[in-house]
């Protein structure tokens, strides 16, 4: 009887021995020859393919090492293309007798690493969301290949059906705008259902990383629109995500390894028990967490802070976003050079000018730091700014390249500005004093500059698709001049959200939908088109026109990208902020105060020195700075002299 069993044994290993090799897929899809790191690691898929040799015969291209995962269906290929030309190579996968041939592609770069010249202080970023900015083909509003085969534009949190061809065939109202660079929320796959009320139109439930989703079009089509707008004179930042993946991600149903996520336990089939699935107050969809889900606390400071407990950091950067969303582990070195293989390959494929990171201080600290400073040696020009959503300057600072204020270069060139998008909210509700409210909490935050090793690599916002919009429910133009004035002046990276030109308004308080709504004309058969003068109404006129004439004289006016900047403390609710900049000066005037006010012209005098009369670049009138400028209720001026 032994011998039957050994027998068997030995029949089925030289059966699974000899089974034909399976390849499905191979990520990247494609590389370039000529990059600084030589090395390319190959995630290759199939049935039982990690039994599997490896052999290519191609002139400057040798196998480095193979990782075999957990997963029989994985297998890492790493590559080393030192000296190899552009060209399509064979790869060879042997199991028993059985091979299996795939070519592959390997392609010269359109530029040197270093020819690519990222978003500066120099550019205003608009941000949109495709799915709400234009639909500019209907027939990829839905497929029935995808799991949310819905599209219903009465419904705010289910897609709408915007698209890049939508934003492409709109690339010159942004130039009648003035902005110059365009982000994006996230283009890549999000094949996740929908519950019938939330959807993944957002983009930030990533299921495959080389492919843009199909409602928003085709990569061949991502790559024309940000072609055309670099003719338009437009740069394109890619917003990705290293954090976290969507649930419906091939890498869940299938993990490659245990190690692949963080705190993947309550996935495992001892866990889909029923006396595990007990409801812990956390319901995403049609899926109920049982009681081993781990959420992240969504607190950052104990990423930073010198007394965090264990429990809190890992918290923080172990839990998932939500349920939907699994939380990759950075710390898995197969993960990490997966992730930084795909942003470069984005870049060489696509030929994005940037890339905002969502969620950064959720990732791994020191894999992200990895991230930047390969980005940075393969493109020292390209720029990357992250999420660090704490409203504490001393906080953003330490994520900043090069900052003192942690033991740990982050190599991160640009953070965003929580603390100006914080307090310029609360201000526009006050009135300035002399001491705390209104205007001196933007003053409180810029007083604190020199924690920034970059300040002008700091990006600045007022609002965003995570926010309330700045006007909330109202239409308070008067306050969004100002911040908008402030914005655009100061030593920082500007940032808008679509709509704000239009006066877009909306609040959270029932759902994100209602700060993501459509823009106006962007849908064939809407009455409204805030795209063209004709079809705006007055007020988005008169608006749209005061923000296009800030923005246009912003465009290469180098006072206000490399001038020295000057603020003086709020005096009589009056805020002044001044840069200088080769015998040029600009001066930003805020009358924070609900009543007609008075600018005493002697107390600037350090800046307006002899001059003695300026232009008011909002309107284009001359004001006379030789002696007192009346100011009316709630009044921007940014004069030019």
């Amino acid at each position: 009887m032994r011998k039957i069993f050994v027998s068997l044994m030995l029949l089925m290993g030289t059966m699974s021995m000899n089974a034909a090799v399976s390849v499905d897929r191979i990520e990247p899809t494609d590389w370039y020859v000529g990059m600084k790191d030589a090395s390319l690691q190959l995630m290759v898929y199939g049935k039982d393919v990690r039994n599997a040799d490896v052999e290519i015969d191609y002139p400057g291209v040798r196998v480095d090492s193979v990782a075999k995962l957990e997963s029989p269906n994985y297998l890492l290929v790493y590559l080393n293309l030192e000296g190899a030309k552009a060209g399509e190579m064979t790869l060879k996968f042997k199991q028993g007798k059985s091979v299996k041939k795939v070519k592959y592609q390997l392609k010269n770069r359109e530029m040197a690493g270093d020819k690519r010249i990222g978003f500066s202080n120099e550019d205003v970023l608009y941000m949109l969301m495709p799915d709400r900015f234009a639909n500019g083909n209907p027939k990829n509003d839905a497929f029935k290949t995808m799991r949310d085969k819905t599209c219903d534009r009465k419904a705010p949190s289910l897609r709408h059906g915007g698209d890049l061809e939508g934003i492409r065939q709109h690339l010159d109202y942004f130039n009648q705008l003035g902005v110059t660079a365009l982000w994006f929320t996230p283009v890549l796959e999000n094949d996740s259902p929908n519950d019938g009320k939330n959807s993944t139109y957002h983009g930030y439930a990533t299921t495959n990383y080389y492919r843009v989703d199909p409602r928003f079009g085709t990569n061949a089509e991502y790559k024309k629109l940000i072609d055309e707008a670099h003719q338009k004179g437009l740069k394109v930042v890619m917003d990705m995500i290293f954090n976290h993946c969507g649930f419906e991600h091939p890498w869940v149903a299938d993990m490659p390894s245990k190690d692949w996520f963080n705190a993947p336990e309550w996935l495992l089939p001892e866990y889909q028990t029923p006396e595990h699935l007990k409801k812990i107050g956390t319901v995403d969809g049609a899926r109920t967490v049982n009681d081993m889900y781990k959420q992240t606390s969504y607190k950052l400071t104990p990423v930073l802070d010198p007394y965090a407990s264990k429990v809190d950091f890992k918290e923080t950067v172990d839990g998932w976003f939500v349920p939907s969303m699994p939380d990759l582990n950075q710390r898995n070195p197969h993960v990490i050079k997966y992730l930084i293989q795909n942003s470069e390959w984005w870049i060489e494929t696509v030929g994005i000018d940037g890339i905002r990171m969502d969620t950064y201080p959720y990732a791994d600290r020191d894999a992200m730091a990895l991230w930047m400073k390969t980005l940075d040696q393969e493109y020292p020009n390209f720029n990357t700014v992250g999420e660090t959503w704490v409203t504490e300057p001393a906080y953003t600072a330490a994520w900043q390249k090069d900052s003192k204020l942690s033991e740990k270069n982050s190599y991160l060139k640009t953070v965003m500005d929580f603390a100006f998008y914080d307090r310029i909210n609360s201000a526009k509700k006050e009135e300035t004093d002399d001491w705390w409210n209104g205007m001196n909490r933007i003053y409180n935050v810029f007083c604190y500059d020199y924690l920034y090793p970059n300040p002008k690599s700091v990006m600045a916002f007022v609002e965003n698709h995570d926010t309330d919009r700045f006007l909330g429910e109202g239409k308070d133009s008067l306050a969004l001049k100002q911040a908008l004035a402030l914005l655009l002046t100061v030593n920082r990276t500007p940032q808008l959200y679509y709509g704000t030109e239009v006066l877009m308004n909306g609040t959270k308080s029932v759902t994100d939908g209602n700060v993501r709504k459509d823009f106006p004309g962007g849908w064939t058969g809407d009455q409204h088109n805030a795209f063209t003068a004709e079809g705006r109404t007055n007020a988005e006129n008169q608006m749209f026109n005061w923000l296009s004439n800030l923005l246009h004289w912003r465009q290469g006016n180098e006072v206000i990208t490399k001038g020295k900047q000057t603020q003086f403390c709020p005096q009589n609710g009056v805020y002044v902020i001044a840069r200088q900049y080769k015998g040029k000066n600009v001066m930003t005037i805020i009358n924070g105060k609900n009543e007609a006010n008075e600018l005493n012209v002697s107390r600037y005098a350090e800046i307006i020195g002899n001059a003695a009369k300026a232009t008011d670049v909002t309107n284009g009138r001359t004001v006379l700075i030789d002696k007192n400028v009346k100011l009316r209720p709630r009044q921007t001026m940014v004069l030019e002299f």
